[in-house]
């Protein structure tokens, strides 16, 4: 819990200490009150007293009081004040550092792992800021400055007091070594209901299609019922705390009436009064003692989640991304889309063999590159070396003739327009989901498909890794985000939405088919106007004919752009300058179409069985 402290602002730190003048000012006028009841009770019992002295005394009790009501009132608010603000800055620096993850990163912890972690654990530290830290400040203040107070004053009654608190540290300590792994392993059963309901409402429909309700209802009852329990055992240790401090402090205040009462009847006439006086002012500071106590056992109630829920939010924070920025914001002059894998090798995290060996090729700009194999050949993870979604292990990636690790991020992927192979849409509009991003490269005012010549292609002005000052906004944005539709060949079911390019995309684009998602993920891709384009196996939803449409109008309005195509269907890629044909992470064949027919038996498999004789011919 102290670890993540070093996250406070210079103003939060500031506010915190004038909260702790406040709390040391409320304790002062604490434990003054008692020495004006002794005045008020000598006072009483003395012959020949002034009603006047007494309502003086009592007048500057009632100040004192409402002097401490201030002060505590004062320091709630700064408490809130530094919690709140606090809570906020570890939200953002915690999705800050989950944006910097790489996948790798990323598999670390869960999704639900992470929600958890961001929202329920750093309320707990929230709480414990604004409950806990006046608290854990005040207690032991109050404690020793009360001890303090009444040293001297009776030998049996402080020997009564230190009894008590011996008492009350010994069942303290006791009920904190129970709990502790209890509320550990709370947070870890959050995670796992949160990734239960996570996982039965993102599969619903599969659930309902295998009729599988009641085994979903049993798994979320089983993972319920363990937090519960752990709940249930945790408040039940911690319900023992009040029942022990309420006896500890009434067996106390008996002890000193019982002391008292026997220190009286044994003294002198003479110092009657001045026995029974320190009586009502020991009992009173003892009663501070016990409460400070109290106060702690509030602390030690909150402290553990507190604790558990702040190492669960440095373990996130703490955590180095293993893709790093480079120094480089450009590539090479000349060479713009230009891709090159050198004899690249990569495996897994914690994987024992290789996912991809040796391969090496050049792809020239605006030239169109393919990879084809079975599943699990390794052909994602090719092209997700080039945005650095990973490094490789061996050999070296380069794009404009640099290699991929000396790029920053931010200029590496800004030359880049990627398509995932699970298209993914966000709760906005069409054109907030089609401009999505940093927006488009080059000169807003040229067209999509055009260049500044007015030759079909994309246009390539503008420093590389920045987005382009003069990024349509109004009705210019409207029509690029049209163009890049119709290059999409969305445009047909757009233009029947209601709202058009207006119309709103439920989250996860819930609202519209997977080929729709599809073409909405590809026109995202144009619609930025990348040096490289990339599609990882983006056209698997698309029926044949616009399979081809899209193809051919990237032909057209992308010819300027370096292609990465992943897919399955030998239609899809025949026309591309060059095909890879990888087999369980290795290149078996490399070239054209023909080519491939003629010189690789893997290529000619997979092609057999999806063309005709006929189409293999033509």
């Amino acid at each position: 819990m102290l670890r993540i402290c070093k996250y406070l602002s210079k103003t939060e730190i500031g506010e915190m200490l004038v909260a702790l003048v406040f709390i040391v000012a409320q304790i002062w006028l604490d434990l003054e009150l008692p020495d004006y009841m002794s005045e008020i009770t000598t006072l009483v019992e003395t012959q020949g007293s002034e009603m006047s002295d007494i309502w003086i005394a009592g007048g500057k009790m009632l100040a004192i009081s409402l002097g401490s009501v201030a002060c505590a009132i004062i320091t709630g608010f700064f408490a809130a004040r530094v919690s709140a603000s606090f809570s906020q800055r570890l939200r953002s620096l915690e999705f800050a550092k989950v944006e910097s993850f790489s996948t790798a990163e990323l598999n670390r912890f869960s999704t639900a792992s992470l929600i958890t972690r961001s929202t329920n654990d750093v309320t707990q530290i929230q709480m414990f800021i604004t409950m806990g830290l006046t608290m854990i400040v005040k207690a032991p203040i109050m404690a020793v400055w009360a001890v303090c107070k009444i040293a001297g004053k009776g030998f049996e009654w402080t020997l009564a007091t230190g009894i008590a608190v011996g008492v009350l540290l010994v069942g303290v300590a006791a009920l904190m070594a129970l709990v502790m792994p209890k509320f550990r392993a709370m947070q870890e059963l959050t995670d796992n209901i949160n990734l239960v309901a996570r996982e039965n409402l993102t599969g619903l429909r599969v659930v309902r299609a295998y009729n599988a309700e009641d085994y979903q209802e049993t798994k979320f009852a089983k993972a319920n019922k363990d937090l519960t329990d752990t709940q249930l055992f945790t408040n039940r240790a911690m319900a023992i705390m009040m029942p022990l401090m309420n006896t500890v402090m009434n067996g106390l205040m008996l002890a000193v009436y019982w002391i008292g009462a026997y220190l009286i009847e044994a003294a002198e006439a003479t110092d009657k009064l001045t026995l029974f006086s320190n009586m009502v002012v020991f009992s009173s500071y003892s009663v501070q003692v016990i409460m400070s106590f109290l106060m702690l056992s509030m602390v030690f109630v909150l402290w553990p989640r507190a604790d558990v829920s702040a190492r669960r939010v440095l373990e996130v924070l703490d955590t180095q991304p293993s893709i790093a920025d480079g120094p480089r914001t450009a590539g090479e002059p000349g060479v713009a889309g230009e891709i090159e894998f050198r004899d690249v090798t990569f495996a897994y995290p914690d994987s024992q063999s290789p996912m991809l060996e040796h391969v090496s090729f050049t792809v020239k700009p605006g030239q169109t590159i393919a990879f084809i194999g079975s599943t699990g050949s390794g052909k994602s993870t090719l092209i997700n070396l080039v945005p650095r979604f990973y490094d490789a292990t061996e050999g070296e990636v380069l794009v404009d003739g640099v290699n991929v690790r000396d790029y920053e991020l931010k200029a590496l992927r800004d030359k880049i327009g990627y398509v995932p192979q699970t298209s993914v849409l966000f709760k906005g509009t069409v054109e907030s989901n089609v401009s999505y991003g940093d927006g488009r490269r080059g000169d807003a005012s040229t067209a999509l498909g055009m260049t500044k010549e007015g030759a079909p292609g994309l246009a390539k002005e503008g420093a590389a890794g920045a987005a382009a000052e003069g990024a349509p906004t109004g009705e210019a944005l409207t029509a690029s985000v049209r163009e890049a539709c119709g290059v999409a060949q969305a445009t047909e079911f757009v233009e029947k939405m209601d709202g058009t390019y207006q119309a709103p995309i439920a989250q996860s684009g819930s609202n519209v088919s997977g080929g729709q998602k599809q073409r909405l993920s590809i026109a995202r891709a144009v619609w930025r106007n990348p040096e490289i384009l990339i599609f990882d196996d983006s056209f698997s939803a698309l029926d044949f004919r616009t399979d081809r449409a899209v193809r051919d109008a990237l032909k057209t309005h992308a010819q300027g752009s370096t292609k990465m195509i992943v897919a399955q269907r030998i239609g899809t890629i025949m026309d591309a300058d060059q095909i890879v044909v990888l087999e369980q992470g290795r290149m078996v064949g490399h070239g054209t179409h023909k080519q491939l027919l003629d010189e690789c038996d893997v290529y000619r498999q997979i092609a057999e069985s999806q063309l005709t004789p006929e189409e293999l011919a033509s």
